[in-house]
């Protein structure tokens, strides 16, 4: 899963993105208005830790622009702002979470994982899809109870891929979501590729049916019943 964290308090920033890191995360930062503002717009991202008060403006400005945009990123903002009024503005602006200042990073992972179960996978951490079953904490995916060995890339893939069933992801979204803004420097994306025909490989060799279809000169997508 793909994060961005907004925040201009570079111990605070460091802190936060070495734990969520540890906890399989990739992270993303932005340390102004006018960071998190280009990265927001330019990337898609399943969660953004949006701190409120910013070099450069406030983070509820930040809040209408995804609201006009209609982007799609769950936010949790993260504050020292004690105002209960900052608190329903975000909320009404689109926000699915408020953690005030300080927080325990336990708690904030927690809300991370919470938001992200919600808006990707029905509110469950078990993913059934035939014989397929994705452990999405646990990071464990199996076909037919047998265990797959999937690297992370090939998992965080998957885990995209599940997200967004029958749906087709563009081959710049999967580069981007896998390597966030270094996907930019790609000239080609052979690395989808691979990876994509890795997953296929392991998902077909433990007995599960071809989910994965190429769309040509587009991406990929999810078939949760492939035809036989």
């Amino acid at each position: 899963m793909k994060l961005l964290l907004v925040e201009d308090e570079p111990e605070l920033l460091d802190t936060v993105v070495r734990y969520l890191q540890a906890q399989q995360y990739h992270c993303e930062t932005a340390t102004t208005y006018a960071q998190a503002q280009e990265k927001m717009l330019l990337y898609d991202y399943d969660c953004i830790i949006l701190d409120l008060t910013l070099p450069g403006g406030d983070g509820l400005d930040l809040l209408r622009e995804l609201q006009r945009q209609q982007k799609p990123a769950g936010v949790i903002i993260t504050s020292a702002r004690a105002a209960v009024d900052d608190r329903i503005t975000g909320l009404e602006l689109g926000a699915d979470d408020y953690l005030p200042k300080p927080f325990y990073l336990p708690e904030l992972s927690a809300r991370v994982a919470a938001l992200v179960r919600r808006r990707h996978f029905q509110g469950t951490n078990l993913l059934r899809v035939g014989q397929l079953a994705v452990d999405v904490p646990a990071r464990r995916a199996a076909v037919a109870d047998r265990p797959l060995n999937l690297t992370r890339t090939e998992f965080d893939l998957l885990l995209l891929l599940l997200a967004n069933q029958k749906r087709v992801i563009t081959k710049g979204a999967i580069a981007e979501h896998l390597s966030g803004d270094a996907a930019e420097q790609f000239d080609t994306f052979e690395n989808v590729y691979a990876h994509v025909k890795n997953l296929k490989r392991k998902l077909t060799e433990a007995g599960a049916p071809n989910h994965i279809r190429m769309v040509y000169g587009l991406g990929y997508r999810f078939d949760p019943e492939p035809a036989a």
